[in-house]
């Protein structure tokens, strides 16, 4: 094991955003979730975490920032859920081609930190619940919510200068707060939530505690 201790914080890092996918998989009964982050410097969306269909190979791949659904969400700064991606002109078909994956339906939200849309939350081939169900949609909206808030986190952890401020000068920042208590009212107000839900919503726990307890203690 590394003694790295960036090296084992991009570890924990990325085991959180691994454990959110987990979650919003679980909840919607869904082939595969993900997401993808913007490349400040290429301008690209890049898988960060996959759950599901694709989770062995995704990571790193990237696409053009607008490209498919997932990149109409990016750009308009809004949700979107397609039922039917045949009826949609957004759809990428031979970008899901080369995931080795096409799905039926996708959700899509953008990921906003400080005003700035960094990426998308993604979901794939949700279960056989009635469809346009505003539910669905508004518990999307909380999932990607929470998310952007655990990115944030994840950016002023990585940014944190390893220098003290001045004495007497105000803090660069506060660690913004993750209610993962929203993942479990999530999951809880749709239907057919399995045990699996809960368990992994404590697992997210586990993982949040984790990441938190080194920022904590460099306070």
């Amino acid at each position: 094991m590394s003694t790295d201790p960036l090296e084992s914080a991009e570890i924990r890092q990325r085991r959180l955003l691994q454990s959110i996918v987990e979650v919003a998989r679980s909840v919607f009964g869904a082939a595969a979730a993900s997401v993808l982050l913007v490349d400040e410097d290429e301008g690209d969306l890049v898988f960060e975490a996959v759950a599901g269909e694709g989770e062995h190979h995704l990571l790193g791949t990237r696409f053009p920032a607008g490209t498919g659904i997932a990149g109409w969400a990016l750009m308009t700064g809004q949700p979107v859920v397609v039922d039917d991606v045949a009826d949609s002109p957004q759809f990428a078909r031979s970008a899901a081609e080369s995931t080795g994956y096409v799905p039926r339906s996708i959700m899509a939200a953008p990921l906003i930190c400080e005003g700035d849309c960094i990426g998308v939350l993604s979901v794939l081939d949700r279960d056989s619940r009635p469809r346009c169900d505003l539910g669905d949609m508004a518990s999307l909206g909380l999932l990607a919510t929470e998310m952007a808030t655990v990115l944030e986190l994840l950016l002023v952890l990585r940014s944190t200068a390893p220098a003290p401020a001045p004495s007497g000068s105000p803090a660069s920042g506060t660690s913004p707060v993750f209610d993962l208590a929203v993942l479990q009212r999530v999951a809880d107000r749709l239907p057919g939530a399995s045990d699996h839900v809960a368990a992994t919503v404590g697992k997210l726990l586990a993982m949040a505690d984790d990441l938190l307890a080194p920022a904590d203690a460099d306070a």
